[in-house]
């Protein structure tokens, strides 16, 4: 009765967020606590969900610190350079674009918010694809794919969710982990040149004296190489979107707001502040000094007090940055109740002993392989919290049944998310080709067979490596 009771509460939690019925907040709270009544020991939803918000309360403060400290660098101008450096290197190039476009999208996503990389990544690149009529599809692809191998930093959602759902340290799941990631973002970076090679024989050799000529007509649009312009550029309509000169004009006010050169949040005199702090906290995230937690709650209170020392300064950086705090350490906590429930009455135990009797005997010590593979379509067709909170800790069971470490399972979790970041269910993909003009379907077309190959490189080299 508790296997099918826990695959009832899992699909009954998949069911609601994919068809946006309730909020995965929402889900992740309610859903279990009736179950909890239906397997009758209500009395004890209490002492599941204190304990597990007691579990999670570290992967809680990492993702709230991390999120406010890159998005006050990303304020005080941190990123500026390198994305203006880039625009200088691509020049007038298709083959260097499409490269600049994969560097800037994974730099851009140290941040951990898929939205934020996709609005700079596109506001730098988007005019440069216009001006030579590039494919924009190829845009939000190579952005799409860079986005999902560095989302799985630690304080990205995919590596704390699986931490949390797993009850393991998010830096074990991930440090190891950066060997593969490394190869699969090497292997973006091939396929960025492999797209960019054939952008440059389709449009042929176009020198930059071309397309300066459009120059004038298009300043607003180079705003971000560091005219400051304020007004509108012309309507794009190449591609495979479309939109109205009223959305095109609102596209591009947003454009001009997100590195805006002129912004009064930019500390020029503290870049190399900025820059060594950022240097020194990865560092120390890496060689493991500190706690992750501790590390980023260090390095906020820091970057806060030195780049805004007076508080109405601080108290607006931290209200701009105040909804991704929230939905994100809201979903962590949400998940106490889920993965509490599950633990706490024993359903995800009988859960695991009918996946271990289903699974083939030959089969068992290769759980790690199977989640890999299984990260794939299921990442795509449900949301993370789906399977993370809902399918991984089942698989983890069955795994630990055959000798398969928690560990392993978490890290082969993470090869499906360059795939996952281009699915239905993720928002900041509708930021990306809303922004880029692009009809999602071409977009998912085009992306679908590349990220899924960039899933495999990643998972065949966590194999080479021993990782996974």
């Amino acid at each position: 009765m508790l296997t099918i009771l826990g695959f009832a509460m899992i699909a009954t939690f998949l069911v609601l967020i994919m068809m946006k019925k309730m909020s995965p907040i929402a889900a992740l709270v309610l859903i279990p606590a009736l179950f909890c009544v239906f397997v009758g020991k209500g009395a004890h939803l209490g002492d599941y969900v204190i304990d597990g918000v007691t579990d999670l309360a570290p992967t809680a403060a990492m993702l709230m610190f991390a999120i406010v400290y890159f998005g006050v660098m990303i304020d005080v101008g941190l990123f500026d350079p390198i994305v203006r450096g880039i625009l200088k290197f691509c020049k007038a190039d298709p083959m260097r674009i499409v490269v600049g476009t994969a560097v800037l999208a994974a730099i851009v996503s140290l941040d951990g918010d898929g939205s934020t990389t996709f609005m700079i990544t596109v506001s730098a690149m988007y005019p440069l694809y216009k001006r030579l009529k590039m494919s924009l599809v190829v845009m939000t692809g190579i952005a799409a794919m860079a986005n999902g191998v560095m989302n799985t930093l630690p304080w990205g959602g995919p590596t704390a969710r699986a931490a949390t759902a797993l009850k393991v340290d998010a830096s074990d799941i991930f440090v190891p982990m950066i060997p593969a990631l490394a190869v699969g973002l090497l292997g973006v970076f091939v396929l960025s040149y492999v797209l960019g090679m054939r952008e440059r024989k389709r449009l042929g050799t176009l020198t930059l004296d071309e397309v300066l000529v459009e120059e004038k007509e298009t300043e607003t649009e180079t705003v971000l190489v560091g005219t400051g312009g304020s007004g509108k550029g012309p309507v794009a309509t190449g591609g495979s979107g479309s939109g109205t000169d009223a959305d095109a004009d609102a596209d591009d006010d947003r454009m001009l707001k997100v590195l805006d050169p002129a912004r009064p949040t930019l500390r020029p005199k503290l870049y190399w502040f900025n820059a060594l702090l950022t240097v020194s906290l990865l560092t120390a995230m890496i060689m493991e000094w500190l706690p992750i937690p501790v590390l980023f709650l260090l390095g906020a209170a820091l970057a806060l007090t030195v780049n805004f020392p007076q508080m109405p300064d601080q108290k607006a950086r931290l209200g701009a940055h105040a909804e991704n705090v929230l939905n994100v350490s809201g979903m962590v906590f949400a998940a106490a109740v889920f993965t509490g429930v599950l633990q706490g009455t024993g359903m995800v135990d009988h859960m695991a002993e009918w996946m271990v009797d289903v699974i083939p005997e030959g089969m068992g010590p290769h759980m790690a392989l199977v989640t890999g593979l299984l990260s794939l379509p299921l990442t795509y067709f449900m949301s993370n919290d789906g399977f993370y909170f809902g399918v991984l800790p089942v698989l983890a069971e069955a795994g630990a049944a055959h000798g398969v470490t928690p560990l392993e399972m978490a890290r082969a979790s993470l090869v499906g998310q360059p795939l996952h970041m281009s699915s239905p269910l993720v928002p900041a993909v509708y930021v990306l080709v809303g922004m880029a003009k692009v009809e999602f379907g071409d977009h998912t077309r085009f992306v679908v067979k590349w990220a899924a190959l960039t899933c495999l490189i990643i998972l065949g080299a966590g194999i080479l490596f021993g990782i996974i």
